[in-house]
């Protein structure tokens, strides 16, 4: 196999400012890893939930904080895995995993996070109704203030996604607290009918979205030429920033089950409403103090949904510019922000129209439909890293002489173990979420799958498996279209 050019060929990007220090890289980390959306998500699989949360933190989340803290650093070119899979496997194997990295953010932000802040704000904040005026401005303004947050330039922009990690931590923590309190004074009612011990219906149940909600340790490098210092600041950032997710996602899960009496948690309202449970121990106050949880809720979805914009729009912008995605124009960084800014407004119409079409299909057997697609949408964040972590390993047996300033303890066997680990979590996740109840047969496992889904087995592979094609079509055309406009330099060496 020949030698691939070195990443020290690489040609900068001309309008980025270096402005993040490794307080900034650990922020945006925690911004981005840590999922309020998926609290009470992972709370539906009761105390076994607990159980696999801390497994997969040790077994998936730790090497794979590893992996990318020591490819972050050796590889901080700008566009992070874009650049990482370019090298590794070409052109077209990148193009098409930074589209399934890219596409998940705004259908995500359309298609999740902002009915979630929505109905968090009809409920607790301002009533704002199904399908009115006030509804549809609340969820338009959320998604374009995300939208022009990514757009700002990074300098600025830092600090709102610095202030939503700060009150992601702040919320789950006075959560937790209280909850303990809570738990005092009127009992630990959800212990009394939890069951803790690990099960294969558990595990299959829980796998996609605890992975989900672990992933995205590498999206601050797709800013990598904006870091001061990458080869110092990454692992350190990142290993802080793991620490701190694996926390904030065991200890509000524990505290949901320990209060919430059992049956009563919900996948969306999981948090908020152990909220409203628990925060009556401050009596005449606990309205006040709901209230302005509820905002920080609310403010936390915002920057987690413009955080994964940051990162992405990057990525996919360096695609673009690189000759590997229709046009080198949607890559253009703007000479006084700094930011994709054409990708980033792509990427606020795409959410746009996702959102107006789950609010068409608001009932019914089409919300089933849209259910399935948005399942499908969001997993294909998962899917990219089928392709990432050969990346890594190839960038890694291939650059042996790549100045390295960390490592992965044990050195190269250390690395391909984690490796391992890391791509077995993905298939098996990717498995699941794209066919569900598949495994579960096999293992003796009774799964009805209309009752999960609310569709048959074979309206759902249509849809997931069209999804995916069409994905792959596009960054088909997409690469085809860039190859016959591009130019003899690319951007990326």
């Amino acid at each position: 196999m020949p030698q691939a050019p070195s990443p020290r060929t690489h040609t900068p990007v001309p309008h980025l400012h270096r402005s993040l220090r490794r307080f900034d890289i650990t922020a945006m980390g925690v911004a981005a890893v840590i999922s309020f959306d998926t609290v009470g998500q992972i709370a539906t699989g009761g105390g076994e939930a607990v159980t696999w949360t801390a497994v997969i933190a040790v077994l998936f989340l730790v090497p794979y904080a590893l992996l990318f803290a020591e490819t972050g650093a050796a590889f901080p070119q700008e566009g992070g895995p874009y650049v990482w899979v370019q090298r590794a496997f070409g052109r077209l194997p990148a193009a098409l995993t930074t589209l399934f990295y890219w596409v998940t953010n705004p259908i995500w932000l359309g298609g999740s996070l902002v009915f979630i802040a929505a109905e968090t704000w009809d409920g607790f904040v301002f009533h704002l109704g199904e399908g009115t005026f006030s509804d549809y401005a609340f969820k338009l303004l959320f998604i374009w203030i995300a939208i022009l947050t990514a757009v700002v330039s990074l300098r600025r922009g830092k600090w709102i996604t610095t202030a939503g990690a700060a009150v992601k931590v702040l919320a789950l923590t006075l959560f937790t607290g209280t909850a303990v309190a809570y738990g005092i004074g009127h009992g630990f009612r959800g212990l009394d009918s939890a069951s803790f011990p690990p099960t294969t219906a558990g595990f299959l149940a829980l796998v996609p979205v605890l992975l989900f909600a672990y992933v995205g340790f590498e999206a601050p490098n797709a800013a990598g030429e904006e870091m001061l210092d990458p080869q110092r600041d990454v692992p350190a950032a990142l290993g802080r920033s793991a620490l701190i997710a694996a926390a904030c996602y065991l200890l509000p899960v524990f505290a949901i089950l320990a209060v919430v009496p059992a049956g009563q948690v919900t996948g969306i309202g999981g948090f908020m409403e152990g909220a409203r449970l628990v925060f009556g121990v401050y009596g005449s106050a606990s309205g006040a103090v709901l209230t302005t949880v509820a905002v920080m809720f609310v403010f936390a979805l915002l920057t987690q949904g413009s955080a994964w914009m940051i990162v992405s729009d990057r990525m996919q912008a360096m695609a673009a510019a690189d000759g590997g995605f229709f046009s080198r124009s949607l890559g253009a960084f703007h000479p006084k922000l700094g930011t994709p800014v054409r990708t980033n407004l792509l990427s606020g119409v795409i959410a746009t129209l996702f959102m107006l079409v789950a609010m068409r299909l608001a009932a019914g057997d089409a919300a089933a439909v849209f259910g399935v697609v948005l399942t499908v949408a969001v997993t294909t964040l998962l899917l990219s890293y089928l392709m990432v972590v050969p990346a890594l390993v190839v960038l890694r047996l291939r650059h042996t002489d790549e100045p390295r300033p960390y490592r992965v303890p044990f050195g190269t066997p250390g690395f391909l173990i984690c490796a391992g680990l890391v791509y077995a979590w993905i298939l098996v996740g990717s498995w699941s979420a794209l066919f569900p109840g598949t495994l579960e047969p096999v293992l003796g496992i009774r799964y009805d799958f209309h009752e999960v889904w609310g569709v048959s087995r074979l309206s759902f592979e249509v849809f997931t498996l069209g999804t995916v094609l069409v994905l792959l079509l596009i960054g088909a055309v997409g690469h085809t279209v860039a190859r016959i406009r591009r130019v003899p330099e690319p951007v990326i060496a």
